[in-house]
């Protein structure tokens, strides 16, 4: 009997979703609001340069991006068979969804290891 893949797509979407939560409402609130307000100085490009130069950097942003797209892969997937009704579409839809959060995270990774 096959496994199934279904759980590790799980965790990727539980994963991603936990990760944006935890992310995004900060870097809204730093960027969008704060900054324009005159809250917080925004950081110059060289000290941007220098802080995603850092390995760890590299793989948190990695991680954000990957684990994001993942969850939006999932999320779609199941709008699209739940909630407009293509069962029929199921396996095409699972290949397109989870093909481009897999091609974006490929996509990340090289920018992150080739542009310094």
């Amino acid at each position: 009997m096959r496994r199934s893949q279904e759980p590790g797509l799980w965790a990727l979407f539980s994963a991603g979703g936990m990760l944006a939560a935890l992310v995004l409402p900060v870097l809204v609130a730093v960027l969008w609001i704060a900054a324009p307000l005159g809250w917080v100085e925004l950081p110059t490009h060289a000290n941007l340069r220098a802080l995603i130069g850092h390995p760890l950097t590299r793989l948190v942003l990695f991680a954000v991006v990957s684990l994001a797209l993942f969850h939006w892969a999932h999320r779609f997937r199941y709008t699209l068979y739940d909630g407009l009704q293509l069962y029929h579409l199921n396996q095409l839809i699972a290949i397109i969804t989870y093909g481009t959060a897999t091609v974006g995270t490929m996509v990340t990774g090289y920018a992150l290891v080739v542009f310094p």
